[in-house]
């Protein structure tokens, strides 16, 4: 068996796990609040998932991607609504996949536009049927609902093998099951031609031209696929909340599902998977412990772009051949080293902030915070000198052992290729 192949049946594995892991999650986790998140986690992945097919596939930098999640979202609404009326004879379980086409006509009318043109001026066009977008939604009330949105109630249509959607269960189990199916034909459209043609545009669209292709029909039909994608998404949600708004169409949105992407890894199929999940739990989790919450999320984009530009994912893939040599664990001492320095510096960071933000914003719940487990006096000098030396002996330790990292890794990548001579 061929290394090629060992890895491959290695992803499907894993894959496999993956699936399986979410199906038993409800009981794994039997927590309404956790059943919650793991739904808007769902939607997520499947959103940042059609999102790769743009960024990571095709090369499109996109700032308005959440258009075509909203604008299904909505239809998906009304569509709903109908059914709850008996004006349309299909169950509620299939809006998602017309949701999808409904985002897939956006996508061809908007991408007929946009994909005149890549880069710097496709991204900017984005922007402005973002913008565009958005303000319509505050203007045509009749289709958006203003500013307080369209409701719906998700169980009032017909039940399909006793599944009406009335509980929450029922309503994760739906969104597995389309984000399978979603990830499964993400996957395959990745080895299909055209697939294989919309990284070969991303890479080099003179040579595409050269050999015969149409380097704009390539980005709009891989536009259209993604856009598809984000409406199934984008029903699943109005599934799922029962309401949708203008902040499903707002350039924050898009902005969140650029981030998934980007921290998760563009240039890999399930980078978009572990973004997804992270962001999303520092959106669910973190914003009710601390209002720095976001502060932190840009801090994150900012490190990952700096010294990770491939991701989390491109981390594991450089850590791969190390792992499957067997010598991976010969940088465990000099992480533990650099790390312990890092962690110094971060709490060293994160103390000086949340103090900052306790005396600005909860000064009148007097001077005491609670952090790490501990009480902190923000009234006394001695906890602002005690974060500012953890930052900067931190940051000193970290620059000092970062460099015990480089020569361990310079060090094992060139014995791996000596072996491979």
């Amino acid at each position: 068996m061929t290394p090629t192949s060992t890895s491959n049946h290695g992803g499907r594995i894993v894959w496999l796990v993956a699936i399986v892991l979410a199906l038993l999650l409800p009981e794994l986790v039997p927590s309404k609040t956790a059943l919650t998140k793991m739904c808007l986690i769902g939607i997520a992945i499947i959103f940042a998932l059609s999102y790769n097919v743009l960024l990571g596939q095709t090369g499109l930098l996109s700032f308005g991607h959440a258009v075509y999640f909203g604008l299904a979202g909505f239809a998906a609404i009304h569509l709903i609504n109908l059914i709850g009326l008996q004006q349309l004879p299909i169950p509620v379980l299939l809006v998602p996949l017309f949701a999808g086409v409904i985002g897939a006509a956006f996508g061809l009318l908007f991408g007929a536009l946009s994909t005149r043109r890549h880069g710097t001026a496709f991204a900017m066009i984005s922007l402005a049927i973002a913008e565009l977008v958005a303000a319509s939604s505050l203007i045509l009330e009749s289709f958006f609902g203003g500013e307080s949105g369209i409701t719906t109630e998700r169980s009032a249509g017909p039940a399909l093998f006793g599944v009406d959607l009335a509980s929450q269960l029922q309503v994760y189990y739906l969104i597995v099951g389309w984000g399978v199916l979603s990830a499964i034909a993400m996957y395959a459209f990745t080895r299909t031609p055209l697939g294989r043609m919309a990284t070969a545009v991303r890479d080099n669209p003179e040579r595409a031209e050269f050999i015969g292709y149409s380097a704009r029909v390539v980005r709009l039909l891989s536009f259209v696929i993604s856009a598809f994608f984000a409406g199934i998404a984008g029903g699943l949600a109005a599934i799922n909340y029962e309401i949708m708004t203008a902040t499903n169409l707002s350039t924050a949105a898009s902005g969140s599902v650029l981030i998934m992407v980007y921290i998760g890894g563009a240039g890999f199929f399930y980078g978009p998977v572990i973004g997804a999940v992270l962001i999303s739990l520092i959106q669910l989790s973190l914003s009710d412990i601390t209002p720095a919450w976001l502060l932190y999320l840009g801090l994150l984009f900012v490190v990952t772009v700096l010294f990770a530009p491939t991701g989390i994912a491109g981390l594991i893939e450089k850590h791969l051949p190390l792992l499957r040599a067997g010598v991976l664990h010969r940088l465990i001492p000099s992480y533990l080293l650099s790390g312990g320095a890092g962690l110094v510096f971060a709490a060293g960071v994160i103390t000086l902030l949340e103090m900052n933000y306790h005396i600005t914003l909860n000064a009148h719940e007097g001077p005491l915070l609670r952090l790490f487990w501990m009480r902190i006096d923000t009234g006394q000098l001695l906890p602002w000198a005690v974060a500012v030396l953890l930052t900067l002996g931190g940051f000193f330790l970290f620059r000092r052992t970062w460099p015990v990292v480089a020569r361990a890794w310079n060090e094992l990548d060139n014995r791996l290729h000596e072996s491979m001579k």
